[in-house]
């Protein structure tokens, strides 16, 4: 089936067409830079502008940076504060003039790498962190998802996890992988306690640079780099549109 996967990020909006038998995507994705402020409506507009690119015509799947329930944002961590219950599904949707999913952004890069990348085929508890701006994170048990986890935000000492063991953290602080990659491990090792997952895959930008910060990783679940890197979430975005059939 062929779906157009947006990505909505706090920096940037991209998309492509998918198809989602083979998980790739049918063209270069396309990306432009998300609105200043980042409010509903302008946010949806460059949804539509990216639809124009591609001349679309048909359903779309979109995984946003907040909890999603049924189409509806809840929170917004990286975004305007108008998101908060916003029916983003209705609104995109009504923008483009197409049937829109939306669902938690990590959620989505978490559909891709189960059913295309370092994900296929396992059994168990899987836990998927996407390391940028925040920490995004996605659990499977058994192959079936547990949506919006937003394990990025336990407390980890005495603040926000993501405010310190982030890639944006890292470069804030001007923390060198060794370092970094103790903090990061402190993250996983908390994670651990609380959910002991058979299987870690670690997305986003800091997950190309994994032989880095790889050896200071001292859990005891298998650690492992996500496969699909920059195109899961919107590979996943369009698998979330296929299961609801928009």
């Amino acid at each position: 089936m062929k779906i157009l996967g947006i990505d909505i990020g706090g920096s940037g909006i991209k998309g492509a067409p998918v198809d989602t038998e083979a998980g790739i995507l049918l063209a270069p994705r396309y990306r432009i830079p998300t609105p200043i402020p980042a409010k509903p409506k302008p946010v949806a507009g460059v949804v539509g502008e990216i639809c124009q690119y591609f001349e679309w015509d048909g359903p779309i799947g979109a995984g946003f940076p907040a909890v999603v329930q049924q189409g509806i944002t809840k929170t917004a961590a990286n975004v305007h504060p108008k998101w908060i219950n916003t029916n983003a599904a209705k609104l995109i949707t009504k923008t483009t003039g197409h049937p829109t999913t939306v669902l938690n952004d990590a959620d989505a890069a978490g559909l891709a790498e189960m059913r295309f990348g370092a994900g296929k085929n396992r059994k168990g508890v899987v836990l998927i962190v996407t390391i940028g701006t925040g920490l995004g994170t996605s659990l499977f048990s058994n192959g079936c998802l547990m949506p919006n986890t937003e394990l990025g935000h336990i407390e980890l000492n005495g603040q926000d996890a993501e405010l310190g063991a982030s890639d944006a953290a890292r470069k804030r602080n001007k923390l060198s992988w060794s370092e970094w990659g103790l903090r990061f491990n402190d993250y996983l090792q908390a994670l651990e306690k609380l959910i002991w997952p058979d299987l870690i895959i670690l997305g986003g930008g800091a997950s190309k640079k994994f032989g880095k910060f790889s050896r200071y990783l001292q859990v005891n679940a298998e650690v492992v780099p996500a496969q699909l890197r920059n195109e899961a979430g919107i590979v996943g975005a369009a698998i979330a549109a296929e299961r609801t059939g928009s």
